[in-house]
C-alpha cells in the first residue's frame, strides 16, 4: 500500500497472488529477477527479421514475415461490427493489401518520409492504411475519429500531411470545412462507409480508395527504412496551446515486440483484444504494432462501449488475453454484474489495463469477476512503450503500477537547489518519475520544438512529469501529475489517492480531485464525484462520503469539500483532464481541450 494512504480500514486485499488460473500456460516472463539480470535489448533485436543491410521496417515485422513463414494462413485481424459480418484477414492477405496501399501511395507521388494521417473509425482500412504507409517508408500518423474540425486542423499543419485517409461521412463532418486551410495536403483517399461519394469526388485529389486498392500491383518492395528513420507522428496535449508532435522510429518495433512478450503475455495461440483507438499510441502500439509481430490473432471492433456486447464479445471471440482502460473497467462496474450473466468468461487467462493508474478497488474488481486481476502497467507516449508493468508471474499489489520492463532502468529524482536532477534512494519518498534513455521507443523529438524536447531530459535522465513513490520491494506507486500535486498546509496530496479511497465507497463510479485555493492553508482538497446509479446526490451522501474519506486517509488528506458531477471530463485515454476540473471551478481558461472525450 502506498505511503500516504493511512486508513484506519483494511482494503480488500493488499496483495493479490498469482494463481492457477491460467497454469497450464507458463508465463513469458517466468522469472522477473532472471529476466531483468539477463536481458539485452540487442538480444530482443535478433528476434526480429530485419531487412538487409541493417535496414528495419515495422511493416515487414508485423506482416510480411509471418505471410512467408508459418503463418501464412492464419487469421491476423477479426474485424467486427453491428451492421455487418466479421471479417477475417489472414497474413498473406494483408500482406498483399498492405502492398496494395504502399503502391498506391506510390503512385500518387507520395515519396518516403512524407506523412499520412488517417481518420477513420476502427475499419480494417484504417489497419491496411497503417501498416500500408509504413511500408512505402512514410510516415503514419492517426487521429481519433470523434475530433473535431479544429484538432484535426491543427494536427495535420503541425504535421505537414500530404495524405488524409477517412470515409466520406468523416470528411464532411469534420474536414470539408477546412480543406482550404491545409496548404500540404494533396490527397485524400475514402474508405467505403456505405454514403455516397460521388459529390466528393468532384474536387481536386479525393479519391475513392478501393478502386485505388484494385488497380495497385498486389506486390511491393518494402521500403528499406532505416531503424532510425521516423515512422511514427502521434500528437500529445499540452495544457494550453498547440499539441506536441512525438516522433518515433522504426527501431520502436524492437520495445513493441518484448514489451508485448513480458506484459501482455501474448503466446503465439493467443486471442488478443486491445480496446484503445489507434488514435492513442496504445491503439497503434498495442492495438496494431507488437500483437501482429508477435503473429497473434488481433480483435478489432469497430463499435464503442456497450458492456453486455463487450461480456458477449469476450465469450463469442474466445478472448484470452485482454488490454483495455481504467475509464471502462469503471463503466463495467458502474453497469454491475447483471450484464454478464449468462456468458462464459473462462478463456480470459491474463487481463492488463493502461491509460491512467487502475485504482484498487478496480484490481480486485476484476479478481472477483474473471477469477484474475486486472494487471496496471504505466507508459506515455513519448516514452512509445510500456515501461513498468504488474506481469502475469509475479503477486499484484492494488494501486501499484508494478516494476520496471526488463531493459527499463527506472528511478524517482528530484530538482536540486542548483537545478540538478539526483535520484532518491529512499523507500516510499516522492519524487518524479525518471527513466534512463536509450531505449529502442523512447521519442526521438518533439516535432519542430526542439528546445521542449530538451527540457524533457536532465542529468541523465528523463523526466516524465509524473510523480510517484517506489517502496522497499522495488514496487512504483503512482502519486499524481507533478502540476497536479495539492499543497494543503505543508501537505503534498497526490489526488489519485484521494480518488482511490473515494473509489472504495460503494456509491461512487467516480472521483476527481484538485486543490482550490484557500487562504489559509494555501489550498484545500475539493474532490468531484460520479455516483452509480440508484443513489441520490444529495447532502446525506455528501457528509457520507466525506466521513468515509476522514476514516480511509485521516482529516489532513481527506476532501474538504465535495460536489457531484454527472461526468468527470476525461480524455479519450481515459486520463481525469483534473486541470479541466480546476479551470472550471476557478472560472480559468479551459486550454487544449481537444482530447477531451465526446460529452464531458
Amino acid at each position: 500500500m502506498p505511503a500516504g494512504l493511512q486508513r484506519t480500514a483494511p482494503m480488500a486485499w493488499d496483495v493479490i497472488h498469482k494463481t492457477a488460473h491460467a497454469a497450464s500456460v507458463t508465463p513469458l516472463l517466468a522469472d522477473y529477477a532472471s529476466a531483468r539480470r539477463d536481458f539485452r535489448w540487442s538480444d530482443a533485436r535478433a528476434q526480429l527479421d530485419g531487412l538487409s543491410g541493417g535496414a528495419l521496417n515495422i511493416a515487414h515485422e508485423a506482416v510480411d514475415r509471418h505471410a512467408a513463414g508459418t503463418r501464412a494462413h492464419k487469421v491476423a485481424l477479426r474485424c467486427l461490427a453491428r451492421d455487418r459480418a466479421p471479417r477475417e484477414v489472414t497474413y498473406t492477405q494483408l500482406r498483399e493489401l498492405t502492398d496494395r496501399f504502399a503502391g498506391t501511395l506510390r503512385s500518387l507521388g507520395i515519396a518516403r518520409g512524407e506523412r499520412v494521417f488517417v481518420l477513420s473509425e476502427r475499419i480494417p482500412e484504417l489497419y491496411i492504411a497503417a501498416l500500408g504507409t509504413l511500408k512505402a517508408g512514410c510516415v503514419l500518423s492517426p487521429l481519433f475519429s470523434a475530433f473535431g474540425p479544429e484538432p484535426i486542423k491543427a494536427r495535420m499543419n503541425l504535421g505537414s500531411g500530404a495524405v488524409l485517409v477517412t470515409t466520406p461521412t468523416l470528411y464532411r463532418r469534420k474536414v470539408a470545412s477546412i480543406r482550404a486551410e491545409l496548404p500540404t495536403l494533396r490527397h485524400v483517399l475514402l474508405a467505403d462507409d456505405g454514403s455516397d461519394a460521388t459529390d466528393l469526388l468532384q474536387q481536386p485529389g479525393v479519391h475513392l480508395l478501393a478502386p485505388l486498392l484494385d488497380a495497385a500491383a498486389p506486390a511491393f518492395a518494402v521500403a528499406a527504412t532505416a531503424p532510425e528513420d521516423m515512422a511514427l507522428l502521434h500528437f500529445t496535449s499540452g495544457t494550453t496551446g498547440k499539441p506536441k508532435g512525438v516522433v518515433h522510429v522504426h527501431e520502436a518495433v524492437v520495445a513493441h515486440a518484448a514489451s508485448a512478450r513480458f506484459v501482455l503475455d501474448l503466446h503465439d495461440d493467443d486471442i488478443f483484444w486491445c480496446t484503445a483507438d489507434p488514435g492513442w499510441v496504445t491503439g497503434t502500439s498495442y492495438g496494431i504494432v507488437a500483437p501482429l509481430v508477435l503473429g497473434v490473432t488481433m480483435i478489432v471492433d469497430r463499435e464503442e462501449f456497450d458492456a453486455r456486447r463487450w461480456y458477449q464479445l469476450l465469450q463469442d471471440e474466445k478472448v484470452t488475453v485482454w488490454y483495455t482502460a481504467p475509464t471502462a473497467i469503471r463503466m463495467l462496474m458502474k453497469v454491475g454484474a447483471d450484464a454478464a450473466k449468462g456468458c462464459d468468461l473462462s478463456r480470459l487467462r491474463h487481463l492488463c489495463s493502461v491509460g491512467e493508474p487502475l485504482n484498487p478497488d478496480a484490481v480486485v474488481w476484476g479478481q472477483q469477476t474473471f477469477g484474475v486481476p486486472f494487471h496496471d502497467n504505466w507508459w506515455q507516449t513519448e516514452t512509445g512503450a510500456i515501461m513498468i508493468a504488474n506481469y502475469a508471474s509475479m503477486d499484484v499489489r492494488p494501486g501499484s503500477m508494478g516494476k520496471p520492463v526488463p531493459g527499463i532502468d527506472a528511478g524517482i529524482v528530484r530538482r536540486t537547489e542548483d537545478g540538478r536532477v539526483e535520484e532518491i534512494t529512499a523507500p516510499d519518498t516522492d519524487g518524479e518519475l525518471a527513466l534512463r534513455p536509450g531505449w529502442p521507443s523512447m521519442f526521438r523529438a518533439y516535432l519542430n520544438n526542439e528546445e521542449r524536447y530538451r527540457q524533457a531530459f536532465a542529468d541523465g535522465w528523463y523526466l516524465s512529469g509524473d510523480l510517484a513513490r517506489r517502496d522497499a520491494d522495488g514496487y512504483y506507486w503512482f502519486v499524481g501529475r507533478a502540476d497536479d500535486v495539492i499543497k494543503s498546509a505543508g501537505h503534498l496530496i497526490g489526488p489519485f489517492e484521494v480518488e482511490s479511497a473515494l473509489m472504495e465507497h460503494p456509491a461512487v463510479a467516480g472521483a476527481g480531485v484538485i486543490g482550490k485555493p484557500d487562504a489559509v492553508v494555501g489550498e484545500i482538497v475539493k474532490a468531484f464525484v460520479e455516483l452509480r446509479a440508484g443513489h441520490e446526490a444529495d447532502e446525506t451522501m455528501r457528509r457520507a462520503l466525506l466521513g468515509f474519506a476522514r476514516t480511509r486517509l485521516g482529516p489532513a488528506v481527506a476532501p474538504k469539500e465535495i460536489a457531484f458531477i454527472e461526468r468527470l471530463p476525461r480524455t479519450r485515454s481515459g486520463k481525469i483532464m483534473r486541470r479541466l476540473l480546476k479551470a472550471r471551478e476557478l472560472g480559468l481558461p479551459e486550454g487544449d481541450t481537444s482530447t477531451l472525450e465526446s460529452g464531458a
